[in-house]
């Protein structure tokens, strides 16, 4: 960038892009006239140090060179600078403050920052004069500092934030702007450097923020500006706030590029679930993330929020996910749709594919979710969803439920249940779509309703955040050999393990089952199916690589197994060719024993993987033979169950019945404890 830095409009977005497309190492060099070099008549097109530091902070290196009287910049990058808020130096005086701060977007959504003399960015705004409303404060601040003209019909209190600067209490209005005109400027000089308008993603790299406008930003977009401290009280204000438009042209790119991916995989069949996929603006519900991500057409989800622990509790699901659940629901146009787990852009799908008359209700329990969710409605919604705050597995509150119940219900976080409140609300002949743990597998479930039964119709391989409410469990685990193993008891309580270490520590037994796969070759339907037929059914899991412990198995890989009394068996792949090409490559998979009854779990497993292979796998992986899957009400007696393999959970009963397992019934035993599986009921 030579002589041309002074120049750029939002010159620390474009820098900070610039940054973002570096190479590690790669390097930008700017070139520029510096203020004690140049005439005060030409103090425009010159940097002072204040510029100089903005301009360097963030990057992995620097230098400086003076060249003729002009400063030379070297910027090793990629170019990071995190986002801090900070207070002014000099604390306000009187007995308290109010003022207003007005958040403005541009046509393409991005939002107006002003470069101040005190070195921190800061949006427009002041104190309110007299007995001046907060709207007409902020209009009146934007015209003074920017030469924009707003109206005060055009400005809403989104909330007021109350804090302290020093021993001066401080109440802020956070004002939206969804209408204005002008061209930016900057009149009052002697207190902003400039004025930019800032991408919402890159609000987390820009250094030092005015604390009342860092807690504003994050009013109206939560979670934009990573790691504000909890010192600010809000009061949200519910007032009635019209979508603001503005995207640029690059997301709408974008956009169509990712229905077009999805659509092409075969996920949306259907022009209302196509459309929704090329409308609805993705990033307007993921603001922390760039454009290209926001717009993965991939298996990528984004992650909205992590709990203390670092795990996923809340994110936007892959773009193909979202639209196979949808088109699982089968909606009609009109359709009212209950959802669990929010987040604002999946029920906005599911509304615009419910047509101008269609509903959404959605629930979430995590008050952060629901605020955050609510605003994005507000900011890019169609206003044909409601969000509520409550646990998710008691449904909708009565007053939203419609007469005859909902035509559709999605949850969009695993499930180890089902809950009662889902079915009961659900209208006959409705659809639900949930992602269901069996075994500890995840399959996306759509159920049709028939009275009091859930039939299975259609099952995507997939993953989700886990519950955080009443219906959330814990995995019983058991640890083995100084925690080098680890048994998952995904069904029900933890088994006995005596002399089980001890075991592990023998002999141990081999049998291959001749049943082999290429590359690639997807073998999910060959866990789910010895999940659920195998009684004693278990997880193994390592952590310790394999050639330090006695199973075999990948660190941080499990496998499926079975438990005896001291005694387990579980299934390992072992490759027996190997080459160049992909296509090359082959694995068998066998079956590992330990204990006194080792070898005949071990056979018991084996016979699986071969009744796996006649009967449910396909060649092509998306021809997988999938099970008549019925879900019946917790107490149904077994003399009603249908033939199968049941599974018991707190609140139903599954019965799964797979191919080629006719002949195994009905086959008399004894009730087992609850959750274990059984054959021939």
């Amino acid at each position: 960038m030579r002589l041309m830095y002074p120049f750029v409009s939002d010159r620390t977005r474009v820098v900070h892009r610039l940054g973002e497309r570096l190479r590690p190492g790669g390097t930008l060099v700017v070139i520029t006239p510096v203020v004690e070099h140049t005439p005060d008549e030409q103090r425009g097109i010159a940097l002072d140090e204040d510029e100089i530091g903005l301009l360097t902070e963030g990057w992995e290196r620097t230098e400086r060179f003076d060249a003729d009287r002009l400063a030379v910049l070297i910027l090793r990058g990629p170019c990071h600078t995190g986002t801090r808020a900070v207070e002014r130096q000099r604390p306000p005086t009187g007995l308290a403050v109010t003022g207003a701060l007005a958040v403005v977007t541009d046509e393409a959504g991005r939002v107006l920052l002003g470069r101040s003399r005190r070195g921190v960015w800061e949006l427009p705004g002041g104190k309110s004069v007299g007995s001046e409303s907060f709207e007409a404060a902020a209009v009146r601040e934007l015209a003074e500092e920017t030469g924009l003209i707003a109206e005060a019909e055009n400005a809403y209190v989104v909330t007021t934030l109350a804090d302290a600067a020093g021993d001066v209490p401080r109440l802020t209005a956070v004002v939206r702007i969804t209408d204005w005109s002008g061209t930016l400027a900057n009149p009052e000089a002697d207190k902003f450097a400039r004025w930019e308008f800032f991408d919402l993603h890159g609000l987390a790299c820009v250094g030092a923020v005015f604390v009342p406008a860092a807690q504003a930003l994050d009013a109206v977009w939560p979670g934009v500006v990573p790691g504000l401290p909890p010192v600010v009280v809000s009061y949200p204000l519910a007032v009635e706030q019209p979508p603001v438009p503005g995207e640029p042209a690059e997301a709408v790119r974008l956009r169509q590029a990712m229905a077009e991916t999805v659509i092409d995989g075969g996920w949306a069949p259907s022009r209302p679930v196509r459309d929704a996929l090329r409308t609805v603006p993705r990033h307007r519900f993921a603001p922390e993330v760039n454009l290209a991500n926001a717009y993965d057409g991939g298996d990528r989800a984004v992650i909205t929020r992590r709990d203390e622990t670092g795990a996923t509790i809340s994110s936007v699901s892959a773009a193909w996910l979202q639209a196979e659940m949808i088109e699982a629901l089968c909606l009609n146009p009109g359709a009212i749709v209950f959802e669990a787990g929010s987040g604002g852009y999946n029920a906005e799908l599911i509304a615009h594919a419910a047509g101008p008359h269609g509903r959404v209700v959605t629930v979430d329990i995590d008050p952060w979710v629901v605020g955050r969710t609510r605003r994005f409605l507000t900011e890019a919604g169609s206003g044909r969803v409601s969000i509520v705050e409550a646990d998710a597995p008691l449904g909708a509150p009565a007053r939203l439920v419609p007469r005859g119940g909902f035509d559709g219900g999605m949850i969009t976080y695993n499930c180890w249940d089902i809950a009662p409140a889902w079915r009961e609300q659900l209208a006959e002949g409705g659809r639900l779509v949930l992602p269901l743990e069996i075994g500890g597998y995840t399959r996306a479930i759509a159920f049709e309703r028939r009275g009091q039964v859930l039939h299975a119709r259609h099952f995507t391989y997939c993953g989700f955040v886990r519950d955080q409410g009443q219906q959330a469990r814990t995995i019983p685990v058991v640890s083995l050999l100084n925690d080098g193993l680890t048994l998952r008891f995904e069904h029900g309580p933890a088994a006995d393990t005596d002399g089980l270490e001890e075991a592990l520590r023998g002999e141990r037994h081999e049998i291959a089952t001749g049943v082999t796969m290429e590359a690639g070759a997807y073998f999910g339907s060959l866990q789910l199916y010895a999940a659920t037929t195998l009684p004693g059914f278990c997880r193994l899991a390592a952590q310790q690589d394999p050639d330090q412990g006695v199973a075999g198995i990948a660190k941080g890989r499990d496998a499926p197994a079975v438990l005896g009394d001291a005694s387990l068996a579980y299934l390992v792949s072992i490759q027996t060719k190997d080459g160049k090409r992909r296509e090359d490559k082959e694995w068998e998979w066998v079956v590992h024993a330990f204990g006194e009854q080792g070898p005949q779990l071990a056979d018991q497993l084996a016979v699986t993987v071969r009744a796996w292979d006649r009967h449910v796998r396909a060649d092509d992986n998306s021809k997988h033979a999938d099970p008549v899957l019925t879900v019946h009400p917790a107490g149904t007696p077994d003399d009603l169950l249908p033939a199968g393999d049941v599974l018991d959970k707190e609140h139903c009963r599954l019965v799964v019945r797979w191919p080629g397992r006719d002949a195994l019934l009905p086959r008399p035993v004894e009730r087992p404890e609850a959750g274990v599986v059984t054959e021939g009921v």
